[in-house]
Order: C-alpha cells, then structure tokens, then sequence
C-alpha cells in the first residue's frame, strides 16, 4: 500500500499546497463572522435585535479564528521561507492584522460585563473594525499572491524587504484593493446570509434580505474587476529551466490547463449567485449552505491557480529569482511527509466541528430566549 514516504518531493508540495489552499477557502467562508459584525447597527432596531445578532455569530467566533489560525499554520509550517519572509518583512500590515483579530476576540468577552470601564458602543466599534479593516488588510495581503511584494531573498535564504513601509506599501497599489473590498461585500453577504438561517426574527430577516441586494452589486463590482485585471495581467511564471520570467495571461492559461481547477471556480461563483437568488427571491433560510460550500470552492480555486502550474504564488517585484514558489519555499521531503500522517487527523477534527455547529444552530435563536432571565448572551 502506497503511503504518503512514496510521494515525490513535488508531489508532497503540491498536497500541501492544495491543503493550504482548502483552509483559506474555509476561512474565507467563516469570515461571515466578520460580515456579520459590520451589520449589526444596520440589522437592527432595538437592542434586544442586536443581541439576537451579536449571539448568532459570537459561538462561531472561535471557529473561525481557528481555522485562521490551522490556515496561517499550515502554510508557514509547509513553506517555512513564506514565513520568514513575509513575516520578517511584512510585519506592519500583519500586526495590523492581528490586532483587529485581538480586539474582536476581547469584544465578545467583555461588550456586556457589567461596569467594563470602555463601554458596550467601544466593544461594538471594536466588532466593526475587525469586520471591515481587518478583512480588507487581508483581502490585500492576499492579492499580493497575483501582484508581488518588494523583497529579495539571498543566497543564504536570507530575506530583504526593500520597502520601509514593511507590508504596508500593498496598500499603494490599486489592484490589491480590489480583492480587499471584494472579500469586505462578500463577507458582508455571507453574514446576512447567515442571520436568515440562524434568527427566527421577521424584521432582522427582512433587513437582511434588502443589505445583501445592496452590497452584492459592490461586491461583483469590485469582484470582477480583480478578475479582469487578474486573468489579463502578466503572470510570474517558472520556465523549463527553472527561471522564473513573465508570462501574458498566465493566470488565465492556469485555468485552461486545470480545466478541474476552472470548472471549481465556475461552479463556486455560480453557487455564490444562486444562493443570493433564492435567498432574495423566495425567502429560503438554508442558503448559507449553498453559499458556504460556492465561497470554499472558488477561493480555493483561486489559491489553486496562484500556486500550482508552474506558477510563483509569492511574487518579487524587486528581483524576480526571488519570488517564492511551492518548490524552492517548502519544507524538507520528511516534515511534509510527517505533517501529511499527522493531518489524517483532521477529517475528525472538521466532523467534531461539524457535529457542535449542528447542535448550536438546530434551534433558531429566538426574541425569547434572549430576553429568558437566566440567558447567556454576550
């Protein structure tokens, strides 16, 4: 029986890639935590409504700060040089990063301890800029997989970030505000999305239904213009020979020669629509599955096409030979081997989650049991 010791080199990079790339598919769609927290002032009338809401997505806000966190593991335990790299140089826009995670992670503690000295308006404040800046840094620091970063890498695997700003100079660039406010309005949709499918409340329902029409045309606005741009750019290739060079339309061949790859991302936007559809159509409260499942298939997708294929998903615009690929940033054969026996585990790990969002969300949060004497909100 062939285990996982019989892979290739490559073939073991690529597994861990397409891992990878599954974990932010999962992350993306549980950042409706994020969306949801942006809504939770225009969803509501009174503050019994906004408890309803802040309860619907605070007990899923762990999981989705753990599957950052497996995301964010898994791809610097794989490809270590990513992590030195963009770490040790692009440290401002990922502090920035963390700190909207702590302050989200703080507000849900402490928004409705009695005499908390900030205030219950500061905790929700806290909510909103981690559901809208600090998806958007994201959005950008991944949009810079397509559009390079401004470092070299020497001989001794060394890394030199050639720009002050550490990161922050993505924030200069035009095209990677695109995916950031891409990921903001699609956030934002999977949130309502999922306030439809978890609070039995007409009003909140009805809100929720009239903001997702409204914020689905800034999202394909700003969604299919980093597609344009995206399939129509140049692309950081690696040749025959191993040098990597610029190819015309790279990201769209990648999708012509993964036409498996192509037909995920077509099948997850399309899954995307259909459930914004129905949902605004015909009222139907399960559409969150649908979505769900659309989001994980086209953001993987997308992280496929900026990684495999000969493609260099960590770009340098500095010095081209020091753009990072799945081949010269990964781990040694025996870490992804041993890394791979060890995520046998994860199946299990995804059907315990599973299983407690099945028993958290098999009643609908209700007015009732927010305002019962002995709830437990947060």
């Amino acid at each position: 029986m062939m285990g996982f010791g019989d892979l290739s080199l490559l073939q073991l990079q690529q597994l861990w890639w397409m891992i990878v790339s599954l974990l932010g598919g999962l992350f993306v769609f549980m950042m409706f935590v994020q969306g949801g927290q942006t809504l939770l002032n225009k969803l509501s009338t009174t503050e019994t409504e906004k408890t309803m809401l802040v309860n619907a997505i605070g007990r899923k806000w762990e999981l989705g700060f753990t599957t950052l966190v497996l995301f964010g593991g898994a791809l610097f335990a794989a490809f270590p040089l990513f992590y030195a790299t963009s770490f040790g140089g692009a440290y401002w826009v990922w502090l920035a990063i963390l700190f909207c995670f702590i302050i989200q992670a703080v507000s849900y503690e402490y928004r409705t301890k009695p005499n908390n000295f900030l205030g219950q308006k500061t905790y929700e404040m806290f909510l909103n800029i981690n559901g809208n800046l600090g998806v958007f840094l994201l959005g950008v620091a991944i949009a810079t997989f397509f559009s390079g970063s401004e470092f070299a890498i020497d001989r001794h695997n060394f890394s030199h970030w050639q720009n002050e700003l550490r990161g922050l100079e993505a924030l200069l660039n035009p095209y990677n505000w695109l995916l950031g406010l891409s990921l903001v309005f699609l956030a934002k949709i999977s949130g309502a999305l999922y306030f439809i499918n978890n609070i039995d409340h007409d009003g909140i329902r009805d809100r929720a239904v009239a903001s997702i029409k409204i914020n689905m045309i800034f999202f394909l606005v700003f969604f299919l213009s980093f597609l344009i741009w995206t399939l129509t750019r140049d692309g950081f290739s690696i040749n025959a020979e191993g040098v990597i060079v610029l190819q015309q339309y790279k990201y769209f061949i990648n999708f012509l020669e993964m036409p498996l790859v192509f037909a995920m991302f077509i099948s997850g936007v399309l899954m995307v629509i259909i459930a914004v559809f129905v949902a605004i159509t015909y009222r139907k409260t399960c559409c969150i599955k649908t979505g769900g499942l659309g989001i994980v298939l086209t953001v993987t997708a997308i992280l496929f096409n900026a990684g495999l294929n000969n493609t260099a998903y960590y770009p340098s615009t500095f010095d081209l030979q020091s753009s990072l690929t799945i081949m010269n940033s990964s781990g040694s054969h025996y870490t992804l081997m041993v890394m791979s026996y060890v995520a046998l585990m994860v199946p299990f790990v995804l059907a315990y989650i599973a299983y407690a969002w099945y028993s958290m969300d098999k009643v609908k949060i209700t007015q009732a049991e927010i305002e019962a004497p002995d709830a437990h909100n947060y």
